[in-house]
């Protein structure tokens, strides 16, 4: 079978056989970079497997290269990594040896048990029938695809295997139960009978692997054009029920006297997809996944009204930082614009639903400030009613607010900020120490200039800050 390689790809399969044959060890690429090439899909990495000393070989391949670049290595592990940049388009390329190996893991354990081995154990080892596919690099057949589960078959049909027996593939590391699904949805391809009844029946196992690896597949998840796609398969298969309850717990509609709610699960996975279709960004994509996520916790039903979930918005928040440690993100800026944005999601929504004053929109944009994009773009992806005039309905008052905020943002320079009267400036005028009184002045300045009261100006802001000194008994 022909492999579509570049003219640059091919030097670099030729350096890599050239180095291989001086150190006499058999070479092949294998795994994804295979994979995505005959797919026609874009691909920034090329393992290669040696039968031997995969490091040696990376140091090898470097001196092929003018200039030659560094070669990153791991003993223990037994692999080597080189960077390469095609000078014709700037991108890097990055390359990773190993030697073939058998890998298992004990039933609890989470580090493997790693031995050398041939290219056939290398490959019996792989995850998935389309990440077993194999090119030799070596002398006498040169270019030649080794495919001993079918795998192009697979890919032609656009089906996930594995290339052994499931429970035996998913013992060895269960999270590729996970990895099953991720390619599910990169892909858009079905995961065959056998192996997804292998993952409902075994998701128990994810609990050995690590919170990091389990993360790092949920964000690749969340990165695929659907990820719905993703997340209902972990939903139905049990491992998300494990990995992430909360999300769960979304799940499912209650009636009482025949009134309902939505299923607040489909209902995120649907807002995700659409806020997909707008952004790259994973932590914009981690707010849709989350914008909803305390409903359970504030369901209540109303007689007369039916369900509600007050507040919802502000225990979503609370509990964003409790769920990015559980989960192993970052606790840094990205989990506090993720909490913003669960906290403010329903506000430019509410303001669709009121004669619209200056002042809520202020007090929006104060509030969003450098996000109030990526808030309006949640709120667009949150509207997921099938009623066609109800979704148009929404986007045009939606796009009202919109034009509201330009117009007040232009007028009043809301964003980001920064009150024309400082504590410092209070204090200087009062002769006051850091205190309570501080505090009060420049809150009611805030509060005057975001209601309107005052002009978001030095002069009338330092008026005001007068009367209320003057309201509070404090002179100069």
């Amino acid at each position: 079978m022909h492999i579509p390689l570049t003219i640059y790809e091919k030097k670099i399969l030729e350096k890599i056989a050239k180095a291989a044959q001086g150190l006499h060890v058999e070479s092949y690429v294998i795994g994804g970079f295979v994979r995505d090439k005959i797919i026609n899909r874009n691909t920034k990495d090329l393992d290669v497997v040696c039968i031997g000393d995969g490091i040696a070989l990376a140091h090898e391949v470097a001196l092929q290269f003018r200039p030659a670049p560094q070669v990153n290595f791991f003993k223990n592990f037994g692999t080597a990594q080189i960077k390469i940049i095609d000078p014709s388009t700037q991108e890097e390329l990055e390359i990773e040896f190993v030697g073939a190996r058998k890998e298992s893991y004990t039933y609890d354990s989470r580090n493997p048990i790693v031995e050398a081995g041939s290219l056939e154990d290398d490959q019996n080892r792989r995850d998935f029938t389309i990440n077993a596919l194999a090119i030799s690099l070596n002398k006498d057949d040169f270019g030649a695809l080794l495919d001993p589960f079918n795998g192009v078959g697979d890919l032609e049909l656009g089906i996930i295997k594995t290339p052994l027996k499931p429970e035996e593939t998913f013992s060895d590391d269960p999270l590729r139960m996970m990895r099953a699904i991720r390619f599910s949805a990169q892909l858009n391809y079905t995961i065959e009978a056998q192996t997804l009844t292998a993952i409902s029946k075994m998701a128990h196992r994810i609990k050995i692997v690590s919170g990091e690896r389990i993360t790092d597949e949920l964000n690749k998840i969340l990165m695929c054009k659907k990820p719905s796609i993703g997340f209902d398969l972990l939903y139905k298969t049990g491992i998300l029920k494990i990995i992430f309850p909360q999300m769960v717990a979304l799940a499912g509609a209650e009636y009482i006297d025949g009134k309902g709610h939505k299923d607040n699960f489909y209902h995120t996975i649907q807002v995700v997809d659409n806020i997909a279709e707008n952004t790259d960004d994973l932590w914009l994509r981690w707010a849709a996944v989350l914008h909803d996520i305390a409903k359970p916790n504030t369901k209540k039903f109303e007689e007369g009204h039916g369900w509600t979930f007050h507040g919802h918005e502000v225990v979503g928040g609370r509990m964003v930082p409790k769920i990015f440690t559980q989960l192993k993100l970052p606790l840094n800026e990205k989990m506090k614009f993720v909490r913003k944005m669960v906290e403010l999601h329903l506000r430019p929504i509410s303001l669709t639903k009121e004669n619209i004053t200056d002042s809520a929109v202020r007090r929006l944009i104060f509030d969003a400030g450098d996000d109030l994009e990526s808030l309006f773009t949640l709120c667009r992806a949150d509207i997921t009613s099938k009623n066609k005039e109800k979704v148009k309905r929404f986007l045009s008052n939606f796009e009202m607010v919109m034009e509201r905020c330009a117009e007040v943002e232009e007028k009043d320079h809301i964003r980001n900020w920064q009150p024309p009267i400082t504590g410092e400036m209070i204090m200087a005028h009062f002769n006051l120490h850091p205190s309570r009184e501080v505090g009060i002045i420049k809150n009611a300045i805030r509060e005057a200039i975001l209601d309107g009261a005052i002009p978001n100006e030095y002069n009338a802001a330092y008026e005001f800050m007068l009367q209320q000194g003057q309201m509070l008994g404090l002179g100069k």
